[in-house]
């Protein structure tokens, strides 16, 4: 999952929603939308932002 993160083309410094928007637009538009798969969108949706908060918290200990 980290490297789909690393392929959302966002800057350390973006928020959350923006953590959100690009990989919402990351998932296919069948994957969108179905209600089967609600689980599985909340998990990458998590998973994203996650990775945002320890790149965030790298970039505050290195001072980047």
């Amino acid at each position: 999952m980290y490297a789909t993160y690393l392929r959302l083309d966002i800057f350390v410094w973006d928020s959350d929603r923006t953590v959100i928007r690009a990989a919402r637009g990351r998932l296919a538009r069948t994957a969108r939308c179905d209600p089967a798969k609600r689980d599985a969108r909340k998990q990458f949706y998590r998973d994203m932002l996650r990775h945002h908060a320890d790149a965030q918290r790298l970039a505050r200990h290195f001072r980047l």
